[in-house]
């Protein structure tokens, strides 16, 4: 399976699967699905690891997009 993530862009749903092609304005993260080896997923991790930072780096991005408007 491949990563998957997909945003709402002027109103159109689109999807990536790469992390180096989601642009930085978005209106909405509408699904965010990496493709993350169960053995890569470190359990003991406070912060979530990798992938857990990149979707709060998306999150803040949406809250800075939606008050820029």
């Amino acid at each position: 399976m491949a990563h998957e993530f997909t945003f709402k862009i002027d109103g159109e749903l689109v999807t990536y699967t790469e992390w180096t092609d989601i642009p930085d304005k978005f209106d909405h993260v509408i699904r965010f699905l990496p493709d993350v080896p169960h053995e890569e997923i470190n359990h003991d991790d406070p912060a979530g690891g990798i992938w857990n930072i990149r979707l709060q780096e998306l999150m803040q991005k949406e809250r800075d997009n939606a008050s820029s408007v």
